[in-house]
């Protein structure tokens, strides 16, 4: 959600009740600065609700720090909306509130809802100790009464609010983006009979396999260290305020990374406090450590009278597979209503502007604010209020890029595609032909090098972008270390709707190798927006001819190519088949456009870099960092390609 430095005071002791509020007024009347539509919020909402502070006991005597914000209208029954959070539910004070204005609460305060956040155990005010994604134990036979994971956390603060917000109606929902979304994750786990509705978004999911600091195996550097450098430092006890991360010298991130060295000598840049940063290191390959904090593992457990709305975003560089994949494991596992909406966000986009561009490329509508009055409201509305007709939003809600449109499906991946290879060819060409030529003398060559990484994103910057997942590819196109297949001009639209496969047969100089597919939409060389349809974007009229839109990417660690568990090492020069799933897409490659391959085996600093030996990357130097001579086979029977889910 988004965040604002302005805080709005109110207290609610009687004596002092009409003196703040009517203070509260003249200030926000007063304030020059602020938008006209801020002070209309703002003032709306200190006089229509209270905020108190109370810390809610756990069954293990723990105290959790909650703010409840309840409506002054008590002619009816109020329903319960909660968000629990690691990120700090600031500003504290009874009757300091937190800044809602221009964030989609405003809807829920507007229809009356008592909203409730929560700092978790371990953080911020509350009490305890914090552990990362900590593991479900509501399943385990040796369950004991003062077992507690974030599951019974979420049923105790319940509970608890049941029983002490006056008026509320006795039903209960939960939602949160991203951190938050896991925690929501562990509300509907929680089975408490008041919980209705819950809307895990963009939720860490799956820590190893596609969520933020792990992709197939591959560390997701950048991320994990501008995170972990901060938010991973220890808080001896309740606190307001949060950790510093680390200071960079730099605003050049490749430049930092490279002179940084190895993963070892980044470890020395973190320090010894961070325990989770340790606990990646000793975790190298998918163990039990992962398998515990895999949510999709448990989603059996969801009651059959809670629904679920999962959101994500096509778009989203932290956790576009947590979403995808936990709605997929709750279909498959979980006996509930189940809904899902993919839109063409980024990490969160949906919470904070229209969504009607990202970076570069346009969508030609307000997507977020669509998404807020179609879906998430009447969702929660339906289920909390009892509100509207549960079977106007579809069970499958999912923007295509490219056509740029909503479209709807009974569950998703649509049952309808069909996959589809199109496969690689000596002379960079992809079509759905594969090489009528056999041997191993039949394919294309680039030499990977640990010390010259290709990019990420083009450009200088520290931060990560959240405009790479669908930036221009141009740059990465004319390196002699990436590869590059195309089509012909397009003769009709081609829709692609579901999980795209990767398949290549290589063979390479060394023992190990990672491996970067992006799947690339070309635009015509004369194509411009009409601004009359797609408004200004970003309003810096970047050249959009012959633009390379990124519309998925993905790596894959080559040691991991036959199993996470059990890491497996290169024979030198001898063929091997990597072949591996890149999270969903949902794009309509128009007419007159081409389609794209691009294939590398460094992504960087996005992704760490592989030394190119089978060595334990956490713990290796410098000088194990090696070039490899990399070659993809497009031969008859080696025929390398991508597998396109395509829906007629």
């Amino acid at each position: 959600m988004q965040s604002n430095n302005k805080i709005i005071h109110y207290t609610t002791q009687k004596s002092q009740f009409s003196n703040w509020r009517l203070l509260t007024i003249i200030c926000l009347l007063l304030l020059p600065s602020a938008p006209v539509l801020a002070q209309s919020d703002s003032l709306w909402l200190v006089t229509h609700y209270t905020k108190k502070e109370v810390s809610i006991p756990t069954r293990d005597g723990i105290k959790l720090f909650t703010a409840i914000y309840e409506p002054v209208d008590k002619s009816t029954p109020h329903p319960i909306l909660i968000n629990r959070t690691p990120y700090s539910i600031a500003p504290y004070g009874n009757g300091v509130f937190k800044s809602f204005w221009n964030t989609p609460y405003m809807e829920y305060f507007k229809d009356n809802y008592i909203i409730v956040l929560q700092d978790v155990r371990g953080k911020y005010m509350s009490e305890g100790d914090f552990v990362d994604v900590r593991p479900y134990i509501g399943d385990k036979e040796d369950k004991t009464r003062d077992s507690i994971d974030e599951s019974t956390d979420t049923y105790d603060a319940i509970d608890w609010l049941l029983k002490n917000v006056n008026n509320n109606n006795g039903r209960v929902g939960a939602f949160g983006i991203s951190y938050p979304g896991f925690y929501a994750t562990m509300a509907a786990l929680s089975a408490h009979p008041a919980l209705k509705a819950v809307s895990p978004q963009a939720p860490v999911t799956e820590w190893f396999i596609g969520d933020d600091f792990h992709h197939n195996g591959a560390f997701m550097l950048m991320d994990a260290f501008s995170f972990y450098s901060g938010f991973g430092k220890p808080r001896p006890a309740p606190t307001t305020k949060g950790s510093r991360g680390y200071q960079f010298t730099t605003k050049d991130n490749y430049a930092f990374y490279l002179n940084a060295g190895s993963l070892k000598d980044i470890a020395a840049l973190v320090g010894d406090s961070v325990k989770f940063w340790k606990d990646l290191y000793q975790h190298p390959d998918y163990d039990y450590f992962w398998t515990e904090r895999n949510t999709r593992n448990f989603v059996q457990h969801i009651s059959d009278t809670c629904a679920t709305l999962v959101v994500g975003g096509l778009f989203d560089a932290e956790d576009c597979f947590g979403a995808l994949n936990l709605y997929k494991a709750i279909e498959e596992k979980a006996h509930n209503s189940n809904r899902i909406v993919m839109g063409p966000w980024s990490h969160g986009g949906w919470s904070r502007g229209n969504g009607d561009y990202l970076g570069n490329v346009r969508f030609g509508s307000k997507t977020s604010l669509w998404y807020h009055e179609h879906i998430e409201k009447p969702f929660f509305d339906y289920y909390l209020l009892g509100k509207g007709d549960i079977d106007d939003i579809k069970y499958a809600n999912i923007f295509f890029t490219g056509a740029n449109e909503w479209r709807t499906f009974s569950k998703w991946p649509p049952v309808d595609k069909e996959n589809k290879t199109m496969y690689f060819h000596t002379n960079g060409t992809l079509n759905s032909l594969p090489s009528p030529t056999a041997g191993e003398d039949i394919y294309n060559k680039y030499t990977s090098d640990p010390m010259r990484p290709v990019p990420y994103a083009d450009g200088i910057h520290l931060q990560r972008t959240r405009e790479y997942m669908d930036d221009d590819q141009r740059f990465a196109s004319r390196r002699p270390d990436v590869l590059v297949y195309k089509t012909d001009t397009l003769t009709d639209d081609v829709t692609v709707a579901g999980p795209v496969i990767a398949d290549l047969f290589t063979a390479i100089s060394t023992t190990d190798a990672d491996f970067v597919v992006k799947l690339i939409d070309v635009f015509p060389d004369n194509f411009t927006y009409d601004t009359a349809v797609f408004g200004i974007g970003n309003g810096k009229n970047y050249p959009m001819d012959g633009y390379q839109m990124l519309v998925r990417g993905e790596v894959m660690r080559g040691r991991y190519r036959n199993s996470f568990e059990t890491p497996e090492a290169f024979e030198p020069d001898e063929v091997a088949e990597v072949k591996y799933t890149l999270p969903d897409v949902a794009h309509v490659f128009k007419k007159g456009h081409r389609i794209m391959v691009q294939v590398q085996s460094s992504w960087f600093p996005l992704v760490d870099r592989n030394p190119q030996q089978f060595v334990d990357i956490y713990t290796c130097s410098k000088k194990d960092f090696i070039p490899c001579d990399i070659k993809i086979l497009c031969s008859k029977d080696h025929p390398s390609g991508i597998i396109l889910p395509v829906l007629h």
